[in-house]
């Protein structure tokens, strides 16, 4: 099994927590390698991203999994808060504490795995920081398009609630500025049977991930500040993805996922290497948990193109 240690650094003056996964004895060399392995929205470390990093450990790399500013053990205010150039910042900063283990890290073999949500900000944070030798997403998604747009494949929102969301948001900062409590909503019912049968399977499956005894995590309570709106509305994870090249991408997605054109047109938009690599039979959350297939090509892929 893989050693855990907790670790804290800063990233735009916010104390983020982690939880540094290190190689048990017998694991392949990796030269000190090391891969930044960020949680999904709404998540905390505990979850799928330690899973994955968990994993990787086991094949050598050294994993960080930490909670993104505002959630879980990390600081910021007001709590959950979802910035995504803050959370890309997150990201970078990672990047920058794995620099400084000398011992365990070398600073010229690290890379970045962003799931869901984080498959978004990853690629967004890359795209300007070489330091990520290679990038690597399962699920992925734009939060900025949800948020503009809805899920297209269920037809999404009109302009309309996008405008009325901006303008609660806008609100909202004055609210925050007078110390009015926040407006937090749910991402999700806390039941998972009150998901409408209509609702796409992305909600639905969310809800049998996060609010039963398979991921349930105290510290994710199921909700984000509706401040966020504002920050996340003219945001793009994928427009400037060709800057990642010559670094390789690679994109796993499910084939029956909801999600899945986030994934296709963020390849598009990269140049080589990239890779999109389609899971058969399997959605969104399925990825979250069931590695059996996605776990062997991440490991393949970074000890191709870190070690």
């Amino acid at each position: 099994m893989a050693t855990v240690r907790k670790v804290t650094f800063p990233s735009n003056g916010i104390p983020i927590v982690g939880d540094l996964y290190l190689p048990p004895s017998g694991a392949p060399d990796r030269k000190r390698s090391a891969i930044v392995v960020s949680h999904p929205w709404t998540g905390v470390k505990e979850q799928t991203a330690g899973l994955h990093a968990q994993h990787l450990a086991s094949a050598g790399f050294v994993a960080l999994a930490f909670d993104a500013a505002y959630q879980g053990e990390s600081g910021g205010e007001p709590r959950l808060l979802e910035n995504p150039f803050q959370r890309a910042e997150d990201a970078r900063a990672a990047v920058t504490f794995l620099s400084t283990l000398a011992d365990e890290v070398d600073p010229e073999r690290v890379g970045a795995l962003g799931i869901c949500a984080l498959g978004g900000y990853v690629p967004f944070a890359a795209q300007t920081d070489t330091r990520m030798k290679a990038v690597a997403t399962v699920s992925g998604a734009c939060v900025g398009r949800l948020t503009r747009e809805g899920l297209l494949p269920k037809g999404g929102y009109p302009k309309e609630q996008f405008v009325a969301m901006l303008k609660s948001a806008n609100a909202l900062r004055v609210r925050e500025a007078r110390k009015e409590p926040q407006e937090l909503l749910a991402t999700l019912p806390d039941n998972p049977e009150d998901v409408p049968e209509s609702a796409p399977d992305l909600f639905r499956d969310a809800a049998w991930y996060y609010r039963t005894d398979r991921a349930r995590h105290p510290r994710a309570p199921n909700k984000y500040d509706a401040r966020s709106a504002d920050l996340l509305g003219n945001y793009d994870s994928y427009a400037f993805n060709d800057l990642i090249s010559p670094r390789p991408l690679l994109m796993i997605a499910g084939t029956d996922a909801d999600t899945l054109y986030f994934s296709e047109a963020a390849i598009e938009k990269a140049k080589e290497p990239k890779e999109l690599f389609l899971v058969k039979g399997k959605r969104h959350v399925d990825l979250y948990d069931d590695l059996s297939e996605t776990m062997p090509k991440l490991v393949d892929f970074f000890a191709k193109n870190i070690v």
